[in-house]
């Protein structure tokens, strides 16, 4: 009996213990559950207000700062030299330059030629560069999209950001892509603030307000990192080309069909060279991404990966950028049975093939534009070529360029999508190498002596190489023999 006693006071002991244990979890877990309340305004948009709230966060966050490489452009002889030919007529001819990081994203935007030289440029250029914008699509309407950058928008900036800048962010840091572009400045529950990306998912029929946490640490970064146009038929507002799905292919049926509609949209801008309409990309990452071997971990889960601080407390990284930064956490999070090599080795491999591919899709673009620019000479000095042979050939440079410039705007170099990518590569070069050929037979059996003409392609884009200044190797990419046929 007294043993009984005693083993029935032990288990009782034993259950006390467990249910202050249990509700001590409970309580502990309650108590994480509860909804943040930073006491923040709802509609902050500073990022120097999440600094002391987050002080781990922000530290991260600076590293955005810290070591970033000079401006350089993307036209140098060791990157793409062949940019001014196949931009020629458009900015992105002019200037165009490799990411700095999302601290510098609005500075960037506001100081490049593309902008800088451009009278005409419009909100919807900033779209994706300011924290700024939700507060500003919701003052001004539909009527933001069109709005002029350099009379309406930068007075607005000046007015509503200008007394915050100081050092620490740089110019426009403060106010650039930031916290409150991803994060509810309130609860820092993950947000959507760009309508064109709900636009986009409608279209796709995803049910974006029943989002899991998985999906949102992807769809904050497919507000801006996707491509997209716009829309004269909709107030010049930013459109993802999202109406028959995400690969390229299914994003270049769409382009095309806008382009055939009446008052849609038919590109960015005329090529000087070849008088052809070109649809220019920007920086598909997430479209790439969501067919890609990557397609089931998150953004946030290699871009951002959880690191521990203070040697205990574990944040998301808010360094963005190549997650060959943090390798460990990354990528060995997964692929823990792959050394830190060879993990290297394979993403150079695959970043090497993607420039090889790319290099070559873009040399032989630019020699399609210069092949069309004879025809249309030729034409216009009375020889029997036809307005029907020279359409086929710009619809044929149209596509080929589409299909290098959608791997090579996307950021990854490849990495995201390798078999995507190098599809996409195929095709363009399937496309211009086939307008060089119905270019060449037309021309041929006008007389035209191709040997010449490939010398004088050769020797102008010689020409455009060797330029040193940057901003001036367009000027090099039209001469004697390749006049502008755009504005004639």
């Amino acid at each position: 009996m007294g043993r009984l006693n005693k083993k029935s006071i032990l288990l009782a002991v034993f259950s006390l213990l467990l249910m202050l244990v249990l509700a001590a979890c409970n309580s502990s877990q309650a108590e994480e559950s509860q909804p943040m309340d930073t006491g923040l305004d709802p509609n902050e948009w500073n990022n120097y207000a999440f600094k002391d709230i987050f002080p781990e966060h922000w530290e991260s966050y600076m590293k955005n700062m810290v070591n970033e490489k000079e401006v350089i452009q993307k036209n140098d002889p060791s990157i793409e030299p062949m940019l001014p030919i196949v931009w020629n007529g458009f900015g992105f001819a002019v200037e165009y330059n490799l990411t700095r990081g999302h601290t510098y994203a609005l500075e960037d935007q506001l100081e490049v030629r593309r902008i800088t030289e451009n009278p005409d440029a419009i909100a919807s250029c900033v779209t994706c560069k300011s924290t700024l914008v939700p507060q500003m699509i919701e003052e001004f309407g539909d009527d933001f999209w069109a709005m002029n950058v350099h009379t309406e928008i930068m007075p607005y900036l000046e007015e509503h950001a200008g007394p915050s800048r100081d050092d620490e962010l740089g110019k426009w840091g403060h106010a650039s892509i930031g916290c409150s572009d991803c994060h509810d400045p309130v609860t820092m529950d993950l947000r959507i603030t760009r309508p064109s990306l709900t636009d986009g998912l409608e279209r796709l029929g995803f049910d974006y307000e029943n989002a899991t946490q998985h999906d949102m640490r992807s769809l904050v970064c497919a507000q801006c990192h996707v491509e997209y146009y716009f829309d004269p038929l909709n107030d010049q507002k930013v459109t993802f080309p999202w109406g028959y799905g995400l690969t390229f292919e299914d994003q270049w049926e769409y382009s095309e069909y806008q382009a055939s509609r009446d008052g849609g949209f038919p590109g960015e801008y005329v090529s000087t060279i070849s008088d052809t309409p070109i649809l220019k990309a920007q920086h598909p990452e997430f479209e790439m991404w969501s067919y890609g071997p990557h397609q089931t971990v998150s953004c946030a889960d290699c871009h951002m990966p959880y690191q521990r601080v203070d040697g205990k407390k574990k944040i998301s990284s808010h360094r963005w950028g190549s997650p060959m930064n943090t390798l460990e956490e990354s990528c060995r999070s997964c692929h823990g049975d792959k050394s830190p090599t060879y993990l290297e080795e394979r993403v150079n491999d695959i970043q090497d093939r993607h420039k090889e591919q790319l290099l070559r899709a873009q040399d032989i673009s630019a020699s399609a534009h210069y092949y069309a620019n004879r025809m249309i000479v030729r034409q216009s000095e009375g020889l029997d070529i036809s307005d029907e042979d020279i359409k086929k050939v710009q619809d044929l440079i149209r596509e080929g360029q589409w299909f290098w410039d959608m791997p090579a705007a996307e950021n990854s170099y490849g990495f995201h999508n390798p078999d995507g990518s190098m599809a996409s590569f195929a095709r363009s070069i399937d496309r211009s190498q086939e307008a060089i050929l119905v270019a060449t037979r037309t021309l041929m059996a006008v007389g035209e002596d191709i040997n010449e003409l490939e010398r004088q392609i050769e020797i102008t884009k010689e020409n455009v190489i060797n330029e040193e200044v940057h901003h001036e190797k367009h000027t090099h990419a039209i001469n004697e023999w390749f006049p502008n046929v755009r504005d004639n």
